[in-house]
């Protein structure tokens, strides 16, 4: 694939954004490969994507930082700008449930998702084998609830000495500590297994069971300290109905998981998610 800048802004929504990008971008004879903008009406903000070919511009990263910067400032911009051929370095978490895991790992090994995988973390040993065939350390971090603090510390270890960019939380069944959400702003990726905000929390599908409910989906979403409750960036669903037994619903839930997953974290590695308030706006 060839190598792109992705630039990447929000901020208030004015007249001549679009203008004054595009002129900038003109005179460097930047070749724009996809553009995305959206203008979000309710908050008077701005939103805005455009995937830019590399060699198509005499500047590199920084320089093309430093010059769009003047831009940024004045539009009140919050922004970035990435280079496609810098993979984010994601960290995988995991407890016992190995669907989404494996699916994960099965994408990356086909080269389907564009980032490097430096470890995985578990409260429990039983998915080594399936992590250590991939060639990737695998980190057995148990979880006490009585010595948390601890677990937690060296989960923050881990993640420093891997210089994670971001985290997924790929079926790990604990709670992450404030502090760690609080570091990783927007950069944890949960999968919940229900539709959010339906039914949060724990057990989701018997909770779903128990109000008969006919649709059944899956929330891939960024973590905050509030539980499930953080900026949503994927969901997939599927039909059920009242012959479906709760074990039925979790085994056709598990491929709404992996999918919302899968899609969640591809959109951010490439992105494509921009984050205001606690809503996202998703260019796919």
């Amino acid at each position: 694939m060839s190598r792109t800048f992705r630039l990447v802004v929000a901020c208030p929504d004015r007249v001549g954004i679009v203008a004054k990008v595009s002129n900038f971008l003109a005179n460097y004879n930047a070749s724009i490969t996809e553009a995305n903008h959206h203008s979000d009406l309710a908050t008077g903000w701005f939103f805005m994507r455009h995937e830019i070919c590399a060699d198509s511009m005499p500047l590199d990263l920084e320089t093309l930082r430093a010059a769009f910067a003047p831009i940024a400032a004045e539009y009140a911009m919050q922004w970035r700008i990435t280079d496609s051929t810098e993979p984010k370095r994601v960290l995988l978490m995991a407890s016992r449930e190995s669907h989404c895991l494996a699916d994960l790992l099965h994408r990356w090994h086909s080269g389907e998702l564009e980032c490097s995988i430096p470890a995985v973390i578990s409260n429990h040993d039983d998915l080594r084998s399936m992590v250590e065939w991939h060639g990737i350390p695998f980190h057995h971090v148990p979880v006490n609830p009585q010595e948390k603090d601890e677990a937690f510390a060296e989960v923050a270890e881990l993640v420093e000495r891997y210089r994670a960019d971001t985290i997924v939380l790929a079926r790990y069944m604990q709670i992450l500590p404030p502090a760690l959400c609080d570091q990783f702003a927007n950069r944890v990726i949960n999968i919940h297994h229900s539709f959010l905000p339906s039914f949060a929390g724990a057990k989701p599908y018997h909770q779903a069971y128990l109000r008969g409910v006919k649709l059944i989906g899956a929330t891939c979403h960024y973590v905050t300290s509030e539980l499930d409750a953080g900026p949503i960036i994927e969901q997939d669903i599927e039909r059920i109905s009242h012959r479906d037994s709760i074990a039925d619903m979790v085994r056709i839930g598990k491929d709404c998981e992996k999918t919302a997953l899968a899609k969640g974290l591809r959109y951010h590695l490439e992105d494509r998610v921009l984050v205001h308030d606690n809503k996202t706006v998703v260019f796919a």
